[in-house]
């Protein structure tokens, strides 16, 4: 069933393309509800679609070859996902699962592949999004080599802070310690102990969904290995 063309003006990659090129695109657009835990993409399928998260939250996810999975980004509303195999044709290289109840819009890669590179507003937001990625692995990697749990789970909060309008610090929609282990190559049991010790200092409060972070610097401290915290 068609959607809305105006879901797809609200995505920000194609909010610049012309109404009539959202109104074909969204007619041979479908959407699909995730359930929590439910794998969004398989990896080594065909990319048949470029992806959208319309709500939720979704991870990235990959296994090492002793069978560990290993989170490598997540997916927030707006954001895409999928379009490595869109773009080269290849099969899709890692698992997107849901960590929450989500809804996704998938749109035929056929009919979008040649907008991406026909727009050149589009091609600068795909590429830089890419180069973006890039950089986050790199970041990723740096973390899996810390030796200190802490200093990982410090590391991995680094690069998911954002300053408020009124200069507080927060992690927004905030990863569960089973997401965040996964992605730093601990146990759930040991990111619980770590956010023991940095709410008993002061450092962070759970404010809902999200995490108020009041002393960003320590974090940032921690990160570097500036400071060698309690284990």
């Amino acid at each position: 069933m068609p959607v809305p063309a105006h879901l797809l003006e609200q995505l920000p990659l194609l909010a610049s393309l012309p109404q009539v090129t959202l109104a074909h695109l969204a007619h041979h657009t479908s959407a699909k509800l995730f359930a929590k835990r439910e794998v969004v993409l398989q990896k080594g399928a065909e990319g048949i679609a470029l992806c959208f998260l319309l709500d939720g939250r979704l991870q990235a996810v990959d296994f090492t070859m002793d069978g560990r999975e290993v989170g490598l980004n997540f997916v927030n509303p707006g954001d895409y996902f999928g379009d490595i195999p869109v773009i080269d044709g290849q099969p899709q290289p890692v698992f997107v699962t849901a960590v929450a109840r989500s809804q996704v819009l998938f749109v035929p890669r056929d009919l979008v592949r040649p907008i991406l590179f026909a727009s050149a507003r589009v091609a600068e937001s795909l590429t830089t999004s890419l180069a973006l990625r890039l950089r986050q692995t790199s970041s990723q990697r740096r973390i899996l080599g810390m030796t200190n749990p802490v200093q990982r789970v410090c590391a991995q909060l680094e690069l998911l802070l954002v300053t408020a309008p009124d200069g507080r610090v927060w992690v927004r929609n905030a990863p569960t310690h089973q997401e965040l282990a996964i992605m730093v190559n601990a146990s759930r049991e040991t990111v619980t102990r770590v956010f023991q010790l940095l709410q008993s200092r002061g450092i962070v409060e759970r404010n809902g969904n999200d995490l108020r972070v009041d002393n960003a610097g320590f974090v940032r401290d921690v990160a570097a290995g500036r400071v060698q915290p309690d284990r």
